[in-house]
């Protein structure tokens, strides 16, 4: 499915009611399964990435396909180890199948995990035979995922002897161990964290009611949008106190002339100024998930920029760091790469590829998200593979349509080359 996007000639007292955060979502179904299922979550995130999680958990069966869901595949692949008498072989797409899980491995393993690669060592899928876990002293490299750590943390408490986690490296996407904390601790779990290193006694979860509170990341496509539109936009469901890192949105965006006010607990809304940075610099290893929003905003808005701590995005649902230069150049927008971790602008354009109004997403819903947007400036722009917003946003064509966007699908043999 591609759509082309029409927007509207301005945007006046839009209301949108954001989707749940998938992050919170995916961490309080594994730590309710802890318990047996015994708290209760009012709602979670109607997304991809959830429904694969909650799938996996409720079925009884010996394989599991996660589809192309990351985050669950972490924290499965450390739920599955830690059921005695439970043999399962856990599978994605052949992206998932290209996305490495050997320190995840390895560190179970270290814990008394039997976990085997089915096919390619260190990648999915995985042939887990689940057992009572040992626990004890494990060293992960705290420089690649967060989820490996945090998919560590949550099964902790039932391991025999605990957890002593010793990070090595710079933590990236910092932020992310902190919510998973902090749900712990909101689950009746305390855990002691001094410097590098994260110890997690044994000890059981408490069930208890919970509230998933709305997606920040969700949030950053429609401050991009403000920027681009000047607009009257208003979000319903965010927390103020959020666990969430990409809260930081609020932030980065007043660079681009967006101050977000309170009107009150969970709504906000976004006021546009003139008041634009010259230029823009800034290190996302906290929130890697805005690296797409903030590097097209810029572009879009000729602003150069350096943007720095995005190691991660090279393995992400594809390499993020080529996708967005692939895109960007067809919109006459030529990147620099100065390192493996960061990209910078000093204003270099090309003319525009006869493809520029067709925008490819490589089966990465965060490419749809944050070009979409662009149509402010490129009436037309097409949106490839459209469907793909799914994975965390499925409501998102249905909120552009009804604050006046026109979406026409195209078949792919009208598209350009």
């Amino acid at each position: 499915m591609n759509y082309r996007i029409i927007p509207p000639e301005e945007i006046n007292d839009a209301v949108i009611r954001l989707p749940l955060s998938k992050s919170i979502s995916n961490r309080v179904l594994l730590i309710n399964a802890l318990t047996g299922n015994r708290g209760s979550i009012a709602e979670v995130a109607q997304c991809d990435d959830t429904s694969a999680m909650m799938r996996a958990l409720d079925s009884a069966e010996n394989s599991i396909d996660i589809g192309a869901a990351g985050t669950a595949m972490r924290f499965l692949t450390a739920y599955f180890a830690m059921q005695p008498g439970r043999e399962v072989t856990v599978d994605g797409t052949e992206r998932m199948r290209r996305r490495p899980v050997k320190i995840l491995v390895e560190a179970l393993r270290d814990c008394g995990a039997d976990i085997e690669y089915v096919g390619e060592e260190g990648f999915p899928p995985l042939k887990i035979k689940g057992r009572k876990l040992k626990g004890g002293e494990v060293s992960l490299p705290a420089d690649v995922s967060s989820q490996y750590i945090s998919a560590l943390l949550m099964v902790a408490p039932y391991m025999e002897h605990g957890l002593r986690l010793e990070l090595t490296g710079t933590p990236v996407s910092a932020p992310y161990i902190d919510m998973t904390l902090g749900l712990m601790k909101q689950w009746g779990v305390e855990a002691d964290a001094d410097g590098s290193v994260i110890s997690v006694a044994p000890q059981a979860y408490t069930p208890v009611d919970f509230t998933v509170e709305a997606d920040w990341s969700a949030a950053s496509y429609w401050f991009e949008l403000g920027a681009f539109s000047f607009g009257d936009i208003k979000l319903l469901g965010l927390e103020r106190d959020s666990l969430q890192g990409d809260s930081r949105v609020i932030d980065y965006f007043r660079n681009f002339g967006i101050e977000a006010e309170w009107d009150d607990r969970s709504s906000l809304e976004l006021n546009p100024s003139p008041d634009i940075s010259p230029r823009i610099n800034l290190d996302l290893t906290e929130q890697p998930d805005l690296a797409q929003t903030l590097t097209v905003t810029c572009c879009v808005l000729n602003l150069p920029f350096h943007i720095t701590g995005l190691s991660t995005l090279k393995i992400k649902e594809t390499d993020r760091i080529e996708a967005l230069c692939t895109e960007l150049r067809k919109l006459s927008f030529v990147i620099d790469r100065p390192d493996d971790s960061s990209l910078a602008w000093e204003g270099r354009r090309v003319p525009a590829d006869s493809s520029g109004l067709a925008i490819d997403t490589y089966d990465d819903h965060r490419m749809a998200l944050a070009f979409a947007p662009v149509a402010f400036f490129l009436p037309g722009i097409v949106i490839r593979h459209a469907e793909v917003v799914s994975k965390s946003y499925p409501e998102y064509w249905d909120h552009l349509r009804a604050i006046g966007f026109t979406l026409e699908e195209v078949a792919d043999d009208n598209l350009p080359e």
